[in-house]
């Protein structure tokens, strides 16, 4: 699933239900029913781990993580982050969403609305949506640009994008050198799978709030969306920022997969327990000696 540094992303080519892995059919059934039943398994194992590796990055203080989460509408993002994070402390936990820029937010460069949502050390922030969507929806719908101090100069749009790259590039590095994880995930849907969500959303009252006539407009800039993604993961997966392409046709895989991403990336931080210094020990045997003395 993830991307090699300085390679095409291939998006047309890679798997929307599936990894490449057999990861799925250990139950050796082969249905959909049992591969469902490893990835919810699957599923709270990793957010079990999560939790505890949350603990460790809390306790600690010296590192941060920052989940990127982008993808074509109904691909999943909500759930995944309802699911994922289930057991993990709100204290250190935030979900950012990023919609249309602010008048505040347009009167900065595109990536200060991003750097004012970036976690402390020893949090965890997930972004859905993020700084990405300036080199997507952006990169769609060049209007929205005109309302901007940065825009592209007739005959260097070329050079303007590849900037834009640029700059995201060593944004993530700078974050990387002063402790804070980045890990980028891309929801692969297929466009199938998106008409049979929003059919199903428009089809349950329950579910009919989260249909807008929006949803179905940026429907029809399919093919310009899947460029703009294929473009922009291919200019900024890196070693220390790198992509990962989840398949995301089945919402059971697609959580369990993401979960074992966040897990991973903070188990390569080889985060100890804090030690207790010599005087600190002090301080704390006297005060069980109190607590044990009273009564």
């Amino acid at each position: 699933m993830r991307v090699v540094p300085e390679k095409a992303a291939d998006l047309a080519t890679r798997n929307t239900k599936r990894v490449a892995s057999h990861w799925l059919d250990s139950s050796g059934s082969g249905d959909d029913a049992a591969r469902k039943k490893v990835a919810e398994k699957d599923l709270r194992e990793f957010s079990q781990e999560l939790s505890r590796a949350q603990e460790l990055l809390w306790a600690n203080g010296t590192h941060a993580l920052l989940v990127v989460l982008q993808a074509m509408d109904a691909a999943g993002k909500d759930g995944t982050i309802k699911h994922v994070m289930s057991g993990v402390n709100p204290q250190g936990c935030r979900v950012e969403s990023f919609k249309q820029p602010s008048r505040e937010e347009l009167r900065h460069d595109y990536l200060w609305r991003a750097a004012k949502a970036l976690p402390e050390l020893g949090e965890i922030s997930i972004f859905n949506r993020s700084y990405y969507e300036d080199v997507l929806v952006a990169r769609v719908h060049p209007e929205l640009l005109d309302n901007t101090h940065e825009r592209p100069k007739n005959g260097e749009e070329t050079k303007f994008w590849r900037h834009r790259y640029e700059d995201i590039v060593n944004f993530e590095r700078h974050l990387h050198r002063n402790n804070t994880r980045i890990v980028k995930v891309f929801l692969h849907v297929s466009r199938q799978e998106q008409k049979e969500r929003f059919l199903a959303r428009l089809e349950d009252p329950a579910k009919s709030w989260k249909f807008s006539a929006g949803d179905l407009a940026e429907r029809q800039y399919w093919n310009e969306y899947q460029n703009a993604y294929e473009e922009a993961i291919s200019a900024t997966s890196t070693a220390w920022a790198p992509w990962y392409v989840v398949p995301a046709d089945h919402k059971y895989s697609l959580r369990a997969l993401v979960g074992g991403i966040i897990v991973d990336t903070i188990d390569q931080m080889k985060l100890e327990p804090p030690e207790v210094v010599d005087g600190d020990r002090d301080v704390l045997a006297q005060a069980k000696t109190e607590l044990l003395a009273e009564g």
